[in-house]
């Protein structure tokens, strides 16, 4: 995959589409294609994205003005500098409004024209991150142990490819951030990383984001909109739990990972964009495919190249670097005891790093003096840790005997701080308790812990 952005010039004088595409293209930097009227400038645009269409006003039949209406209903993403002879202030005014990023007049300058454009390629990017809250610092990979350093190294290698990546590991791994270092040390890191999340999404809400909808193509469309794989094209499309996309939806994404080619929902044209799919998943997919729940040819094409990323108790030796980060993320100031880390080392992680953070984060919250210490991690390992047979829902045993509250009173007294901290929200507080949101239920039940109503804290 080159780094080439595409352009589309669209004027009715044919000479002026031959410069112009002449020059662009011998720059190397872009894919150039040209359209010599609106007509077929609209046939060009359904079949293809572009970054930056450069456009004349002033041509027959179909006007300059109805090609840009055409481009920011369809796909607002791409950028549209106009060409004009005639510096028109209504004109000018008009084009703003609908969305053109500059115009400039013709005979134009080629050093202001190729300025022009890549400062229209970095509005669209900004634009892209903005809109989808892209994250667009430098990625921090957090380890020191040969089992992490080895599969990072890896992913670096696998990034230089253009194979299709599946990630696999349990929750709280870190199979998003790992999708990211692929991208980032990718060909592709100047252009989109896009995330799809696929667990829990209706077919046809599923297949919208993916590939967007024409206007009028179900009952909510009420205009139409731009596919996550048209934002993503040039960069990284990253499928979150593919596992969980239903059968109805698996042919029509096998068909676009092996062809590049898709179609809105309610369309009828064809597009092609180019794009590098990884995908994850927590699911043993040859087991989905045994039980008639994943397509064979479709785990075949997602996982040209696998990656396993291990399990946190698997690498106990970066806790205190973990921890070390997530202090200095979300506090600056504190640290952690000596005696607090101990209990955080002996700990197996169910839930991996992401466990890790939201007992950190809860901590943090519970924190009063300069350091976590133990008893500000009554959480899920408090209640999971220490003796045999110790279960969920008892007293935390790490408390000593002379604190001036019994066990069951402090446990009782942070489930209460803990709520208040989070304005009573229960799926907050449990989250950060590390138990269930039944568990705080009955831990509230039992400890006949008095929550407002609803209408006293609104």
């Amino acid at each position: 995959m080159s780094e080439t952005s595409r352009i589309l010039v669209v004027d009715d004088e044919e000479s002026i589409t031959y410069i112009v595409k002449t020059e662009l293209d011998d720059l190397k930097e872009f894919e150039t294609d040209a359209a010599l009227s609106g007509t077929e400038a609209i046939t060009l645009l359904q079949a293809k994205v572009y970054d930056v269409v450069l456009l004349d006003m002033r041509m027959p039949r179909v006007h300059g003005i109805e090609v840009l209406k055409y481009i920011k209903e369809t796909s607002p993403t791409t950028e549209v500098i106009v060409l004009t002879n005639v510096v028109d202030m209504k004109m000018a005014v008009e084009t703003t409004k609908l969305g053109a990023y500059d115009f400039i007049g013709k005979p134009y300058d080629l050093d202001q024209l190729i300025y022009t454009i890549h400062r229209a390629i970095e509005h669209r990017r900004l634009l892209i991150d903005r809109e989808l809250g892209l994250n667009s610092k430098p990625l921090t990979m957090i380890g020191k142990s040969r089992i992490f350093r080895d599969i990072v190294q890896k992913t670096k290698k696998v990034a230089l490819s253009e194979s299709f990546v599946l990630v696999q590991g349990a929750s709280g791994t870190g199979k998003e951030l790992f999708a990211k270092l692929i991208h980032s040390s990718s060909h592709r890191s100047a252009r989109p990383f896009i995330v799809v999340n696929c667990a829990a999404m209706p077919d046809q809400l599923l297949e919208s984001e993916l590939f967007g909808h024409e206007k009028g193509s179900f009952t909510s469309a009420v205009k139409a909109k731009q596919g996550l794989v048209e934002v993503a094209d040039g960069g990284t499309l990253f499928l979150d739990e593919v596992g969980d996309i239903s059968l109805m939806t698996q042919p029509k994404l096998l068909r676009f990972l092996e062809t590049g080619e898709f179609r809105r929902v309610g369309g009828t044209s064809t597009k092609t964009v180019d794009v590098r799919v990884v995908s994850a998943t927590n699911k043993n997919l040859q087991e989905e495919v045994k039980s008639g729940h994943f397509r064979e040819d479709l785990l075949y094409r997602l996982n040209v190249v696998e990656l396993y990323l291990p399990l946190l108790k698997d690498r106990k030796e970066d806790i205190p670097l973990l921890v070390e980060n997530f202090l200095m993320r979300k506090s600056k100031t504190k640290r952690i005891s000596d005696d607090a880390l101990e209990i955080l080392m002996k700990y197996d992680w169910p839930g991996n790093v992401r466990e890790l953070e939201h007992v950190i984060e809860g901590a943090l919250a519970l924190c009063q003096g300069e350091s976590v210490d133990p008893r500000d991690l009554m959480t899920n390992v408090a209640l999971s840790l220490q003796q045999p047979g110790h279960a969920e829902g008892d007293s935390l045993p790490f408390v000593e005997s002379s604190d001036m509250f019994s066990l069951n009173e402090l446990e009782k007294k942070h489930i209460e701080k803990t709520l208040k901290h989070f304005q009573w929200n229960r799926m907050k507080t449990a989250k950060v308790l590390g138990i269930t949101p039944k568990t705080l239920y009955l831990k509230i039940k039992r400890y006949k812990i008095r929550t407002p109503k609803i209408e006293d804290y609104k």
